[in-house]
């Protein structure tokens, strides 16, 4: 996975929350409940990131969720129709997430944790389809893998030491 540093001050992040748990602890006084909050943020801009957040109060783990995702940004390389640049699987742990680039006017096909991440990284046309887990988690993170992997041809020309024009052909 290739995190650079991206400054999130900089950016204009709108933040999506994806799932909220409720977990108990049992413990010699009782149970104890706390709330999981997994938050996707992005800039719609080609950055995109997720985070955990616990807490005792659903708000405050929101927020811990976000400041977890705001450190955790990739940034997206995207073609001129709003789509991923080639194919690749995403894959973290169980959870593989094949994602697949669109022509203009194909729109977001993907299920419910993908979309929330494609969305927010600003992809306009993509394919996607979720193989094994279906956990939250696991697809939000999975989806974040893969996009992060996606390489512009310009990338690809310099690692080659090729032209743009002869790795787009």
């Amino acid at each position: 996975m290739r995190h650079e540093i991206i400054d999130a001050s900089q950016l204009e992040l709108s933040d999506k929350v994806v799932s909220i748990k409720r977990v108990t602890k049992v413990v010699k006084g009782g149970r104890n409940m706390r709330f999981t909050a997994l938050v996707v943020v992005g800039d719609g801009n080609g950055h995109v990131g997720a985070g955990l957040g616990k807490a005792t109060e659903i708000p405050e783990a929101i927020r811990k969720g976000k400041e977890d995702a705001t450190k955790n940004l990739v940034t997206v390389s995207l073609d001129e129709n709003a789509s991923i640049t080639h194919d690749l699987i995403g894959k973290f742990g169980s959870a593989s997430v094949l994602l697949k680039r669109a022509p203009e006017g194909t729109g977001v096909i993907a299920g419910g944790p993908a979309r929330v991440v494609c969305d927010l990284a600003g992809i306009k046309n993509i394919r996607t389809k979720s193989l094994g887990s279906n956990n939250k988690q696991n697809v939000v993170l999975a989806t974040i893998a893969g996009l992060s992997q996606v390489q512009s041809p310009e990338e690809v020309a310099r690692k080659r030491g090729k032209s743009a024009s002869e790795i787009r052909a």
